[in-house]
């Protein structure tokens, strides 16, 4: 999206998150297969601290030599690469056009009415539009949907990519990105399971995301993340950043760790969902979610999913959309499913290759 739609194979999906540049191919599969999708190269590469600030590149150069190193490191011959922007960098709006325009027609009128959508100048952002639905009850109208960012948020972005000698083939946003990648999820689900609630624990925020039908229809990010584990872990126990995060990834942190640090995180972590959930009901006319799924780093605590299960009493998953992918023999699978509820941006920008 936002100008870069060129469609080219094979693409690798890049996710350019706080803390880590996480990096997936893929190559399809035969239509009579269940898998569809096979992953060929899987990489995850830690960013140096403060090269992101609030989801913003502030080090192009740092983080295109993270995006290299992954690239070199899971050997991918690929070239071309999908990115997203944070949805708080974004502005979307449904608007309504004649369904007659060609595409060139509509951005012509999209243009000519910019200043009434977008608070910006023109030239200041990257516009892009998809047409979603017709219009209900209008006849030869159509729902478009209007996506801008401040140019500066696309452009650092390809630049870090072609710092990396990659060429930027789509520009997306992370909560489209994360809606494509749960389409594979969501296809195993009974026609039951309607309204899915999507929590992305971030490293510095929680974002619910709700889909209904499949499309997003709620956003909303609290300022909650996986860095405030981090950082208690640190002065507590006196570790620095990235030994730290190992030993939280290992489960070794130390005498105490369990019950003085990680069950008061995941407990606020629980009442941050809940805030968000009331926040999402009290806005909208639905007052029930069929299942909630977690995504994000965080969510691979051990037993996260059952309490919040308990609870709301609502179904949860920890997301793994790789669950009925076949995996590359040269793909680390045991690391690959360790950090699949991670991986859905960066999975759902590979999968802009198969649009």
């Amino acid at each position: 999206m936002l100008g870069f739609r060129r469609k080219t194979k094979p693409l690798v999906g890049i996710d350019i998150s706080s803390t880590a540049i996480k990096l997936i191919e893929l190559s399809p599969l035969p239509a009579e297969t269940r898998a569809r999708f096979r992953v060929e190269h899987f990489a995850i590469e830690p960013l140096p601290p403060a090269v992101m600030i609030e989801k913003k590149v502030a080090d192009v150069e740092q983080v295109g030599k993270a995006i290299a190193k992954a690239v070199v490191g899971c050997r991918t011959r690929a070239k071309r690469a999908a990115v997203a922007v944070a949805g708080s960098a974004v502005i979307t709006k449904i608007i309504t056009l004649d369904g007659s325009l060609s595409d060139t027609e509509m951005e012509d009128q999209i243009e000519l009415d910019a200043e009434q959508y977008i608070p910006y100048p023109l030239e200041e952002v990257n516009l892009d539009f998809q047409v979603v639905r017709p219009t209900e009850g209008k006849p030869g109208l159509v729902d478009v949907l209007l996506v801008a960012s401040r140019r500066e948020n696309v452009e650092d972005r390809v630049a870090a990519l072609e710092a990396a000698q990659l060429t930027p083939a789509v520009v997306d946003v992370e909560a489209y990105a994360i809606e494509n990648a749960c389409e594979l999820i969501l296809a195993d689900l009974p026609p039951s399971v309607k309204t899915v609630a999507v929590v992305d624990i971030g490293a510095a925020t929680t974002t619910l995301h709700v889909l209904s039908e499949g499309r997003i229809v709620y956003s909303r990010e609290q300022n909650f993340g996986g860095q405030q584990l981090v950082d208690e872990v640190r002065r507590r126990y006196g570790l620095a950043r990235d030994l730290a995060m190992l030993k939280i990834r290992e489960s070794s942190v130390g005498e105490g760790y369990q019950s003085d640090v990680l069950e008061p995180f995941k407990e606020a972590l629980t009442q941050q969902i809940g805030r968000a959930l009331q926040f999402f009901y009290s806005g909208t006319t639905f007052n029930r979610v069929d299942l909630i799924l977690l995504t994000g780093g965080p969510a691979a605590m051990s037993d996260i999913d059952r309490l919040v299960s308990q609870r709301f009493n609502i179904e949860t998953q920890v997301a793994n959309p790789f669950r009925n992918m076949s995996v590359s023999p040269s793909v680390d699978a045991r690391e690959l499913m360790r950090e699949a509820p991670s991986m859905l941006v960066a999975l759902g920008l590979a999968l802009r290759g198969f649009d």
